[in-house]
């Protein structure tokens, strides 16, 4: 069965390898991609908003991609395909873009055709194309994920945010592909390195279980990808290592980079100083910047109903402005 009206979902942004949880936990953020999927006599692309610049409009569109793998593991064709997508979540930059493009395909693909696939089954196949779980499962189940990938199979369990954890981002003014980070790890680490993280992401693991929050600033610390990275974006080491002196319950880089993350109480009197802070330490790097406050989504991808009545872009300056 192919819905005659096509359908559309909401997906999530997320932070992945969250403090030292590295390509194993990741969190949704309460920023949005939306795509309509439909079938169509012909394939066209309706690519809206500034982030969506240089994303391509054929069949080598990732979207189109993983929407014909969903149709083949189900049995089903469905060659020619009307896509729409209009996407607040910047390229590049560390906050889960490609991610919520291969969830968002997935979750739509599977929709239009009567969703024969499970989530776990959508898991494992948005696992293997990015190649680790934490992003990609973050954006399919929303709050925090913690998960495993072994090449073929993803276990995980989700963790409810606490009511008054907010996050504030700074995204620099570059892009930074995971290529590149990747790029500076190294090969192999010491065991005094490996027992570091295992004993932070174990504590981050249980704060952000037992609403504990402020053990954050221990459990986010991280000897893995962080220090090597801390290169490719000027002013990380001082955040790092200072942010929670300006209000921050911990600091992290969000995925790859260059974007850092902050978790921080709502109820925090310092929020305004550490904004500033942010902002500050960047520019005296010599790097412009950006600051969102955002929060955890609890939600993950969503289905949100078909293209009737209103207008692809409507419907989304209805979702934003709500």
């Amino acid at each position: 069965m192919i819905l005659e009206d096509g359908v559309r979902v909401r997906i999530p942004a997320s932070t992945a390898n969250l403090g030292p949880g590295f390509d194993t936990l990741g969190m949704a953020l309460s920023l949005y991609a939306w795509i309509e999927m439909k079938q169509a006599e012909k394939t066209v692309f309706h690519l809206h908003g500034d982030q969506m610049s240089g994303i391509p409009e054929d069949k080598s569109n990732l979207i189109y991609k993983v929407a014909q793998l969903v149709f083949v593991e189900a049995g089903v064709s469905v060659p020619e395909l009307e896509i729409s997508m209009y996407s607040d979540i910047p390229l590049t930059r560390g906050l889960g873009s490609s991610a919520s493009a291969i969830v968002g395909g997935l979750a739509a693909a599977n929709a239009l055709i009567g969703s024969p696939l499970s989530n776990e089954k959508l898991f494992d196949m948005a696992a293997r194309l990015e190649d680790h779980p934490d992003n990609v499962g973050a954006s399919l189940f929303g709050g925090v994920i913690t998960a495993t990938w072994d090449g073929t199979h993803t276990e995980h369990i989700r963790i409810e945010p606490h009511s008054d954890l907010e996050v504030l981002v700074v995204i620099p003014e570059f892009q930074l592909a995971t290529s590149a980070a990747r790029r500076v790890l190294p090969d192999q680490i010491s065991r005094q390195d490996a027992v570091y993280n295992i004993s932070r992401s174990s504590l981050l693991v249980a704060a952000l279980s037992s609403g504990k929050l402020e053990y954050l600033r221990t459990a986010m610390s991280d000897r893995l990808h962080q220090p090597y990275r801390a290169s490719l974006v000027p002013g990380m080491s001082e955040i790092l290592q200072d942010a929670v002196n300006h209000g921050a319950l911990g600091v992290a880089l969000s995925g790859a980079g260059p974007t850092l993350l902050a978790l921080v109480n709502r109820n925090e009197a310092k929020k305004h100083e550490l904004e500033h802070y942010l902002l500050n330490t960047m520019k005296t790097h010599g790097i412009e910047a950006s600051t969102k406050w955002l929060k955890p989504s609890i939600k993950g991808v969503e289905v949100i109903g078909g293209t009737q009545p209103e207008s692809f872009l409507d419907m989304i300056k209805g979702e934003v402005i709500s």
